[in-house]
């Protein structure tokens, strides 16, 4: 497909077009636009936002990137699908599907406690940890706007996400978290950071033990006009923080 003209934030950013990846100093954030529909071009679309200190990753409309090998790996956590996020990154979607297909497990994303992840209109699918954080393994920020979670695995805590930490926040608008799988809170773990939805749902995500839907250990969490249902065995019972407007 014919690439638009690449855009550049401000002078000094990484830029790809047409397939290829320029570095320059990295001073200043990156848009990348048009990123053909296919593993490879994501990755190194990501790695040079990275590189260029954060920037904007515009994907292919309607496509599926299906990432079938790890890009990342923090030696602590376990393997990640997509490089980890340590500057502030947006991919800007437009029904967008991010998903593993491979023997190997590893979750979709992490952000470092210097990342900033933005969602617009993509779901993180089929990501499966042996640890905490399924889809998307949190120390940093994390904001969905019309996206979703939906169908991946934690063997351990956070089958949608696993958010941690003091420098941890994580947001949704008009986001859905949706049939996730875990030991524990097989959508949404919140330990010690800021957990924020609006308008977004949690529901039909199963845990083997409690709860299912949100898991909530401390810092701060709001529902506003977000429902949690259909989860379990619980949706938030059994957090040891209470989920203010979670019953069930």
């Amino acid at each position: 497909m014919r690439f638009r003209r690449v855009v550049l934030a401000l002078a000094g950013a990484a830029v790809l077009a047409t397939g290829t990846t320029t570095l320059l100093p990295a001073t200043a954030q990156a848009r990348i636009m048009a990123v053909a529909c296919d593993e490879t071009s994501l990755i190194t679309a990501v790695n040079a936002a990275n590189a260029a200190g954060g920037g904007t990753v515009t994907l292919t409309a309607g496509c599926t990137y299906t990432l079938t090998a790890a890009h990342g790996n923090d030696g602590v956590n376990g393997p990640t699908g997509l490089p980890i996020i340590t500057t502030p990154i947006t991919l800007e979607g437009n029904a967008n599907t991010i998903t593993r297909s491979s023997a190997s497990v590893f979750r979709i994303a992490q952000v470092s406690t210097t990342g900033d992840l933005t969602l617009k209109a993509v779901t993180l699918s089929g990501g499966h940890a042996a640890t905490n954080g399924g889809g998307i393994l949190n120390f940093g920020a994390v904001t969905l706007t019309g996206s979703e979670l939906s169908n991946n695995a934690a063997d351990g805590t956070g089958g949608g996400i696993y958010s941690t930490g003091g420098a941890a926040g994580a947001t949704f608008t008009s986001s859905n978290v949706k049939n996730n799988t875990a030991h524990q809170a097989a959508g949404i773990a919140n330990d010690r950071g800021t957990l924020a939805l609006t308008s977004s749902v949690v529901s039909g995500n199963a845990a083997a033990i409690n709860p299912g839907g949100i898991y909530h250990v401390a810092g701060s969490a709001t529902l506003d006009n977000s429902a949690v249902s259909a989860n379990t065995p619980t949706n938030c019972t059994g957090s040891p923080s209470p989920v203010p407007g979670c019953t069930g």
